[in-house]
């Protein structure tokens, strides 16, 4: 059995994944990202490789590719496809029917169209701000005293809507501290939250092309607030995707990983 791996880089988190030949994902793992790159890389597929019999090392895959911000730091990586490209073939093979997304990393916002074979037909990102952004939420978190799992969720329970002005993460989260501090109900205020960050998630979704659905990936798409919110404010269906929308760069990866190496070996 001949094996494929894709590591992809993140500001935030590491993802790694290894395919078989048939395209079936073995082995998965996510680990907080390191300070230096190639350090996270490093780590990352030591421990993907430990979970798979036979392998010993990143040198007994067949294929390798790196991705992310880091793709350039992945150890023994034959090549290196962007996340953007990786994010469109990762959700393809998930979920071929989706033609739309809107990533959410540690420090962007891309919104990605994707082609009937997988590959990117159009793209949009936002990198000029960290608002709405993985950073932003954990700022957000930390303004609340609270795990960002829990507050992923808190807003759910809002009856109304505490509007954030602020568009950016540090007077964001000076202006939730003074809003706590006033009395005004947490989960209307995440709810505000929440709501601030679906609207800027707007012109992205236009980029993508999408008309009644998208897909949201990386670590945010499993915001249930947020997932609410963009529903809200997009008029659009969140199409939640049977894999960890977190691993769809590292998916893609590994999956051009296994196109080009089933062809080059």
């Amino acid at each position: 059995m001949k094996y494929f791996g894709g590591c992809d880089v993140g500001s935030t988190y590491t993802k790694a994944i290894i395919l078989d030949e048939n395209g079936k994902i073995v082995a998965d793992t996510t680990i907080k990202s390191k300070i230096n790159a190639e350090e996270s890389a490093k780590a990352a597929m030591e421990e993907v490789i430990s979970k798979v019999d036979g392998l010993k090392s990143s040198k007994d895959l067949t294929y390798l590719i790196g991705t992310g911000y880091g793709r350039n730091k992945v150890p023994f990586a034959d090549e290196n496809i962007s996340e953007i490209s990786c994010h469109a073939m990762g959700v393809h093979v998930t979920d071929p029917s989706a033609k739309a997304i809107i990533d959410i990393g540690g420090q962007d916002i891309k919104g990605i169209a994707i082609d009937d074979d997988g590959t990117v037909k159009n793209f949009a990102m936002n990198d000029k701000c960290s608002a709405g952004t993985g950073r932003f939420f954990e700022a957000m978190a930390r303004s609340f005293e609270m795990s960002l799992s829990d507050f992923s969720k808190l807003s759910l329970s809002a009856k109304n809507v505490v509007p954030i002005s602020a568009q950016c993460t540090v007077f964001a989260e000076s202006e939730v501290i003074t809003l706590v501090g006033e009395g005004k109900a947490m989960d209307e205020i995440a709810a505000g939250i929440e709501m601030s960050v679906a609207k800027r998630c707007f012109v992205m979704a236009k980029k993508s092309g999408a008309t009644h659905s998208i897909t949201l990936t990386g670590g945010c798409a499993k915001n249930d607030g947020l997932k609410k919110a963009i529903e809200q404010v997009l008029k659009l269906k969140v199409v939640e995707l049977k894999t960890d929308p977190q691993l769809m760069g590292a998916l893609g990866a590994a999956e051009y990983a296994r196109q080009k190496g089933s062809v080059k070996r």
